[in-house]
């Protein structure tokens, strides 16, 4: 492996499902009805609604609110789909309603909202604010920044970053990342971290297009990510807590320091990671462990687990989102075990209907997206 035969180095994405034996027709059309189904489809489906003129949301169906790990995943799906008008929407319905100009937590998003754009809380979630930030890298460089807020992409994106590691550098709030281990916190004013939360990839990225002071902390944070996933999973299952403490072990604060609903994405990232960095070789050895662990499991009986593989009664809550992350692990390990059955079920397994649809097809997108060549880096144009 030579991390110069990653995507940002070549400008080549691997289309998996085509390697496998998938038409382009056939792909094209599944990552397009994949996309109208969930932004334009019926009620029983779609999961994005446009308010007024300018407008949108993206809803989560199974606690009937608005979050922005949803809203920053709508922008990014929207950046990746050339689609201005659905990105602008939910990032002025984001700005509108869900960013905080007072309190501790100025800077930052309020992680949840009613449809009508009432806060549910006044805390911020960092998965979505590190989504939001490369969204609107992306959205700048594909489109062009506008002078006025907030569609000045480019500075949106640099100003949340720059909150992201300074907070509390004048006595009030909490950074989003810790400044010693660069490490990624679950949220801004607590000691431990979300092993999923992870995006070396992104942070990459941030290390090139952040303002200027901030680039050498991304640098250093994309390391520290990687070097962290290596003890935060399991040496043999590959599962990874959804909480841990700094030294990788689970924090299982709440019962969090499970394999569960947000240690899905951790195999998805892995496999971005690998995609567009080469990030490690140790990603290519996780997807193989994660993929192996679920290879005689029926997705009808995927669970909670220990993440040494033990498994509880307690059934998995988004069995399709968890079989879409597996399968785009495959970035890692295209030549793996098991990376083509993996990649074959989740082709052959529909969009989640019913009320927990909402986390599930975003996964799902998201690794439609990717194992078609379609999740890309958006650079600057020159």
């Amino acid at each position: 492996m030579k991390k110069t035969d990653g995507a940002f180095y070549t400008g080549e994405y691997r289309n998996v499902f085509k390697e496998y034996g998938y038409s382009e027709v056939e792909i094209s059309a599944r990552v397009q009805d994949t996309w109208e189904q969930l932004f334009f489809g019926d009620e029983e489906m779609r999961i994005y609604h446009e308010v007024g003129d300018d407008l949108g949301y993206m809803l989560d169906t199974g606690n009937i609110d608005v979050r922005t790990e949803g809203m920053s995943y709508g922008m990014m799906m929207a950046v990746q789909m050339n689609n201005k008008d659905v990105f602008d929407r939910l990032w002025k319905w984001t700005y509108t309603y869900m960013f905080m100009t007072e309190g501790e937590n100025a800077g930052y998003f309020a992680w949840s909202c009613s449809p009508e754009g009432k806060k549910n809380s006044y805390g911020p979630a960092p998965d979505g604010e590190e989504y939001f930030a490369l969204a609107l890298f992306f959205a700048s460089h594909r489109w062009g920044d506008e002078t006025e807020a907030p569609f000045n992409y480019s500075q949106q994106a640099k100003d949340l970053l720059h909150t992201c590691i300074h907070k509390g550098e004048d006595g009030v709030g909490h950074p989003m990342w810790n400044p010693e281990n660069k490490l990624i916190k679950f949220i801004p004013n607590c000691e431990y971290s979300d092993p999923s939360y992870h995006l070396p990839h992104f942070y990459e990225l941030f290390s090139l297009w952040a303002y200027e002071e901030d680039q050498q902390f991304w640098k250093e944070a994309a390391q520290a990510s990687r070097e962290y996933l290596k003890i935060a999973c399991h040496p043999e299952t590959g599962l990874s807590p959804e909480y841990a403490h700094y030294d990788g072990t689970p924090n299982d604060e709440r019962g969090f320091g499970h394999f569960y609903s947000d240690s899905y994405r951790t195999a998805a990232n892995i496999g971005l990671d690998y995609e567009w960095f080469r990030g490690d070789v140790w990603e290519t050895e996780e997807a193989n462990k994660i993929q192996a662990f679920f290879s005689d499991k029926e997705p009808s009986d995927y669970r909670r687990y220990k993440i040494d593989g033990e498994p509880f009664e307690e059934t998995a809550l988004h069995p399709v989102g968890l079989l879409a992350t597996n399968a785009m692990a495959s970035l890692a390990t295209v030549d793996g075990p098991n990376a083509r059955a993996s990649v074959d079920l989740f082709w052959n397994t529909p969009l989640r209907t019913g009320v927990r649809r909402y986390y599930d097809n975003c996964l799902y997108l998201f690794a439609m997206l990717a194992l078609s060549g379609n999740f890309r880096i958006w650079m600057p144009k020159l």
